[in-house]
């Protein structure tokens, strides 16, 4: 008789929480203006929803050895350049444009870029983020190749070691350019394919 009460007064709560959160979600009182912030609870659940779903479809391997491939790096930061995405999440010596600050979640990835998977990146590039800014690249007419995707994937595991110095000549510069001047060669310390 005790669990019986005990789950009564449980289903009861559970009615009135949902009654509660439809009236103050279907009611018009959760504010979606990008300007106020969410409350902690809802950022927190967000945040964990989007990251679940991430890491249940996020199944793609990159192709064996072009992560640290330098031409593919070089190639990545093209496309990423290219593509537009230093609009928003900026790039090696210049911030994203201001209209991206509007945005919510704030996409700047040097906050993120190292807690994310390789495979992770792959398939937000590819498939985008619903209710936020971050279009699917895969949709595109056409759509943008997995192997470009990919080489956008390993220039972004570098990308904290990019200097916008390299930045600049290998978005400038053709595939296969030669090494800019006091670098060692190797994009792990920021360094690349370029020109002086």
């Amino acid at each position: 008789m005790k669990v019986l009460g005990f789950l009564a007064v449980i289903g009861a709560l559970a009615i009135i929480a949902s009654i509660g959160a439809a009236i103050f979600f279907f009611g018009g009182f959760f504010n979606v203006a990008a300007s106020h912030a969410d409350p902690a609870v809802v950022d927190w659940a967000l945040v964990k929803v989007r990251m679940a779903s991430i890491a249940q479809r996020a199944n793609d391997r990159p192709p064996a050895g072009v992560l640290d491939d330098p031409a593919t790096i070089q190639a990545g930061a093209l496309a990423y350049s290219k593509h537009g995405c230093a609009e928003c999440h900026g790039e090696p010596g210049v911030e994203s444009a201001s209209f991206s600050e509007g945005l919510n979640p704030p996409p700047d990835l040097r906050k993120v870029i190292t807690d994310r998977r390789p495979e992770d990146l792959f398939w937000v590039i590819k498939n985008g983020i619903k209710m936020s800014a971050m279009p699917g690249f895969g949709m595109d007419k056409p759509p943008v190749r997995d192997q470009e995707i990919w080489s956008i994937v390993a220039f972004l595991t570098k990308l904290r070691s990019v200097s916008d110095k390299n930045f600049k000549a290998w978005t400038d510069t053709p595939l296969g350019s030669h090494w800019v001047s006091g670098c060692n060669h190797g994009p792990a310390k920021g360094c690349g394919p370029g020109r002086e």
